[in-house]
């Protein structure tokens, strides 16, 4: 009986993982981090995903921090030319992930809806608050992030993010990316 198991085979894959960095970044950083210091729970529009005590998404409306009209600019632009697209009509949504000290990010993906393109924007990272880990089948790669950076990822990708073990929040912005719902 044993003998006629098949066994799934253990792929070793290479997702595609792109860079950016936003120009004058120390600047808009500092005035999103200070706008985002100035948030209450009830300007947040939506928290989602409950995980270790903590709500790991954030979702608020772009209008209260002008800069993200930046970052969020930014991000389409890289997934215009990742995803060579030219001027088909994008979707972006995002959200902020607030990782204070000893907090960590679960494993997950990006696949729930018609996402093209995953990623991330880096705010603030204090030294050791933790590496962003992602897991390509047999491959693991750990990537330490900087402030200012982007990273542009497949939504499939399955990733988390290691604990924060500085005594300071790490902000960072997420997003996903798919093409705009017909009206």
């Amino acid at each position: 009986m044993a003998d006629k198991i098949r066994k799934s085979p253990r792929l070793w894959t290479s997702a595609p993982i792109h860079g950016s960095r936003l120009p004058d970044a120390e600047a808009i950083n500092q005035r999103i981090h200070a706008a985002f210091e100035n948030l209450q729970a009830e300007d947040f529009a939506r928290r989602t995903h409950f995980v270790g005590g903590r709500f790991e998404n954030l979702y608020l409306d772009p209008q209260r921090i002008p800069e993200l009209e930046i970052v969020l600019g930014h991000a389409e632009s890289c997934a215009r030319a990742i995803l060579k697209l030219g001027r088909q009509p994008l979707q972006l949504g995002f959200w902020f992930n607030a990782q204070e000290p000893g907090q960590e990010t679960s494993l997950h993906t990006h696949e729930e809806d018609n996402e093209l393109l995953s990623g991330v924007y880096y705010v603030t990272v204090p030294k050791h608050s933790g590496k962003l880990v992602l897991l390509d089948g047999q491959l693991t790669t750990r990537i330490m992030p900087k402030a200012g950076h982007f990273l542009f990822f497949p939504p499939s990708l399955p990733h988390r993010v290691e604990a924060n073990r500085s005594k300071e929040r790490r902000l960072s912005i997420a997003f996903n990316l798919g093409p705009r719902a017909e009206d």
